[in-house]
């Protein structure tokens, strides 16, 4: 589950607010244990995504770096490379 949450700070452009929620649900099912809650339980997860995804935004926009801002297309690059290397092998 929480392989697919990516490092969101110092890229150009920002990261977009659904970019950081997506990795705020992903944070949420990952301490819940649930991919999707019941109903019983949906309206605590949705709260709880909604504050994460506040909190991880205030964090984002506080955050500060000397280093020249990452860009998307070539972190894609390297994460696809890895990728392909990692499961070179199992086919």
């Amino acid at each position: 589950m929480c392989r697919n949450i990516k490092t969101l700070f110092n890229f150009e452009p920002p990261a977009t607010t659904d970019e950081v929620r997506a990795a705020s649900l992903q944070f949420v099912r990952k301490l819940s244990g649930f991919n999707k809650p019941s109903k019983a339980n949906e309206e605590a997860f949705e709260l709880a995504v909604e504050r994460v995804a506040a909190a991880a935004q205030e964090m984002l926009a506080q955050l500060v770096t000397n280093a020249p801002p990452r860009d998307r297309e070539t972190e894609a690059a390297k994460l696809k490379e890895r990728s392909a290397t990692r499961f070179a092998g199992s086919k």
